[in-house]
């Protein structure tokens, strides 16, 4: 019970701290996009510190999760951040939830279910050796450089959610490596814990991380981006957490089947939730919220006419 407090207190700071920041880094300029200085800017804007506090809290809640429980049973319960994010952005842009906010929440709901149902996520496996170790981070290590390498020829709103999808590959990657040093910490003390290398990772995909999250956020309105963030950290965790760290799933025809439909319902709730109107997705949104939008031209179809998506990056 502890660990689902705990991670689901995580997934309610992450999701409110995303939705700050993102409404913070859309005004930034847009030529620090994926540069360093880009954070100096933001740490500038008061709501991006507010949401950036939110989010250390969240990281801090979910590393006490990942003490107590396994990475495959955690992961999941983080990824109903964007619930909380759209809860806040529902606040913000007086949407209603509506049909498909409550079928997204539902499907989200129970693909997290059905999973740990299904899987019954356990530790204590045979630890992986060393070169499964580093073939496992060095495949989610190079299909990270792989989608900014892509994310860069991209037209803005589509490099948005290519940068959040690597994102949420590194941050999966660091949660299995915070359950590793956790463990450490645990097993061995302060002293081991700082003579490996893993928590000195947990510290640089962390950074790298943020720097995409926050040009993803730039780059393109919350729904563009928020939805691929979500969707990619757990199953890069769980994959993670089976990979090198032991963590073991039921493994029979039934539960493999529950488990699949339930990544799959988790993956198209994001989706559904992360396309809701309460998620800012348009042109007119962004304007509006930047105040560049002339008086009384932000009408009703500013929410709900399509734009096409812009290929300039400014």
């Amino acid at each position: 019970m502890a660990v689902f407090v705990l991670a689901l207190s995580a997934a309610c700071f992450l999701g409110l701290g995303f939705v700050l920041q993102q409404h913070a880094a859309q005004r930034a300029p847009r030529a620090d996009l994926l540069h360093w200085r880009l954070l100096l800017d933001l740490l500038r804007m008061p709501e991006w510190l507010l949401g950036t506090g939110f989010m250390i809290t969240g990281l801090v809640l979910s590393a006490l999760a990942l003490n107590q429980g396994e990475v495959s049973l955690v992961e999941p319960l983080l990824a109903t951040n964007l619930i909380f994010a759209m809860a806040l952005a529902r606040v913000l842009t007086r949407q209603t939830l509506g049909r498909s906010g409550w079928a997204g929440v539902l499907l989200l709901a129970l693909g997290v279910t059905a999973f740990i149902v299904a899987g019954r996520p356990t530790g204590g496996g045979a630890p992986a050796s060393e070169l499964r170790h580093w073939l496992v981070v060095g495949t989610v290590v190079g299909l990270t450089l792989l989608l900014i390498s892509t994310a860069r020829r991209l037209p803005l709103f589509e490099e948005a959610t290519v940068l959040a999808l690597a994102a949420g590959l590194l941050y999966g990657l660091q949660d299995a490596l915070t359950r590793t040093t956790t463990q450490r910490l645990d097993q061995h003390g302060l002293e081991a814990v700082l003579r490996s290398w893993q928590p000195y990772a947990v510290v640089a995909a962390g950074v790298v991380g943020l720097l995409l999250v926050q040009s993803a956020f730039e780059a393109a309105p919350l729904r563009m981006s928020l939805p691929a963030l979500t969707a990619a950290q757990p199953i890069t965790g769980i994959a993670c957490a089976v990979g090198f760290l032991g963590d073991r799933l039921r493994v029979n025809p039934g539960a493999l089947a529950w488990q699949a439909a339930g990544l799959v319902a988790i993956v198209i709730g994001v989706v559904v939730i992360g396309r809701h109107p309460a998620l800012p997705g348009t042109v007119g949104d962004i304007l509006e919220s930047t105040g560049e939008l002339p008086d009384g031209s932000a009408g009703d179809d500013a929410h709900d006419t399509p734009h096409d998506p812009p290929t300039d990056r400014g």
